[in-house]
């Protein structure tokens, strides 16, 4: 992504950064928190050195800090397994899962068909992170939209999307 872009997509979003807007204090504490923590964590020097640029870092800390807070038993094998292990270490990547509590899907080949089988296997304290949506804006709609989803986090880069149908459905847009 070009220089331009990004400071656009920064600027475009500034109203939405730090949990501006957010009413609900438990979407608030997880944006403050989790999304947008500052702090640096004891694993970040040795996975940056796994990064191959500013965005895979980025990403690559969310997903540790998303790891370190939900705390997975098991997932499935990723190209980011190092850093969702990091950010908990009795996480175990395996090649196929029956219960998803914490997964990631990439809009890239045949996301569609993996995200309705991601449907069949979520329940209410589930969340799965989609990868790079700004690829396709129309599937992203659509996942906020559905019926099966309870609360979304648009991050540009990617989407966070929970399923407890305790909560109220809301979408949100985060300055990542």
């Amino acid at each position: 992504m070009n220089h331009l872009k990004r400071i656009y997509v920064w600027l475009y979003r500034l109203p939405y950064c730090r949990g501006f807007g957010i009413q609900s204090p438990t979407d608030y504490a997880f944006v403050r928190y989790v999304i947008n923590e500052h702090w640096p964590y004891y694993a970040y020097d040795r996975l940056g050195q796994l990064s191959k640029g500013w965005l895979d870092r980025k990403i690559g800390r969310l997903y540790f800090r998303l790891a370190n807070w939900r705390q997975p038993s098991m997932m499935r094998i990723d190209p980011y397994g190092a850093f969702f292990t990091a950010g908990c270490m009795k996480t175990k990547m395996v090649p196929e899962v029956q219960h998803i509590e914490l997964e990631r899907l990439e809009v890239f080949e045949d996301y569609r068909a993996k995200m309705d089988m991601i449907y069949n296997k979520v329940d209410d304290s589930s969340v799965v992170v989609i990868d790079k949506i700004y690829r396709d804006m129309d599937f992203w709609h659509e996942v906020e939209k559905d019926s099966r989803t309870s609360v979304t986090f648009d991050l540009y880069y990617c989407g966070i999307v929970f399923f407890d149908k305790k909560r109220h459905k809301m979408n949100y847009k985060v300055n990542f």
